[in-house]
This record gives C-alpha cells, sequence and structure tokens, in this order.
C-alpha cells in the first residue's frame, strides 16, 4: 500500500469526502457501494481514503463510475484500479486519472476494457 502512497499524493478520508460533495458520510459510504468511488485503507490505522483527484468542483468525477465498471469487469481490485488509473502512460501521454478529467473517457475506457482480454 505504501507504493499507492507514492503513487497518489493526495487523499482523502471518507468524512473529508463527505465535506467536499457536501453530502452525509452516509452517502459518501453509498458512492462506495454503488462503485461510483473506490477506496483503499491507508495509513498504521487503515483508514479508508480515496484520491483526491476523484473529486473535482465538488462532485466526483463524472466518468469515474464507468471507468470503475470497466476496471471491475478486467478482474481489477480496488488498488489495482487507483495503481492503474494513477500510472503514467507514455502512449497517453500522462496518466489515465488526468485524461479523465480532461474529458477524455472514450479513449480510457477503451484501453482499460483491453486490460480484460
Amino acid at each position: 500500500m505504501n507504493e499507492l502512497q507514492e503513487l497518489v499524493s493526495d487523499w482523502l478520508t471518507l468524512p473529508d469526502v463527505a465535506e467536499q460533495l457536501d453530502l452525509p458520510i452516509s452517502k459518501v459510504h453509498s458512492l462506495l457501494e454503488e462503485r461510483a468511488l473506490v477506496a483503499v485503507r491507508l495509513g498504521e490505522r487503515k483508514i479508508r481514503s480515496i484520491p483526491a483527484a476523484f473529486i473535482a468542483d465538488g462532485a466526483v468525477l463524472d466518468s469515474l463510475k464507468g471507468t470503475i465498471s470497466v476496471l471491475n469487469d478486467a478482474g481489477y481490485h480496488d488498488d489495482e484500479m487507483i495503481r492503474w488509473l494513477f500510472t503514467a502512460d507514455d502512449t497517453l501521454p500522462g496518466r489515465p486519472v488526468d485524461a479523465l478529467r480532461e474529458g477524455r473517457k472514450t479513449e480510457i475506457r477503451r484501453r482499460a476494457q483491453a486490460l480484460g482480454w
């Protein structure tokens, strides 16, 4: 998990996510259950956290849920999804999460689908 902490520079705890989205914490738990967000347990206390880049302008990145679904279908676990989204790819160029934030979800989902083959 330390590798993920090095790969992703900014993390939000679930209460922080609730505050940024202006939602009750129970709704953040629902977003995780619905697979609109993914979280990993970090640190000594194993606190569930999500990458801050998954939140943009007070909302969950709109292209994230579908991308999570494609990665899930490819057999990826939450930590593997985060690793893939935050690992730079010279052919993009950049990181898949940045491409999603720029609105390039079709290309990212196509690449994610190819992972399952």
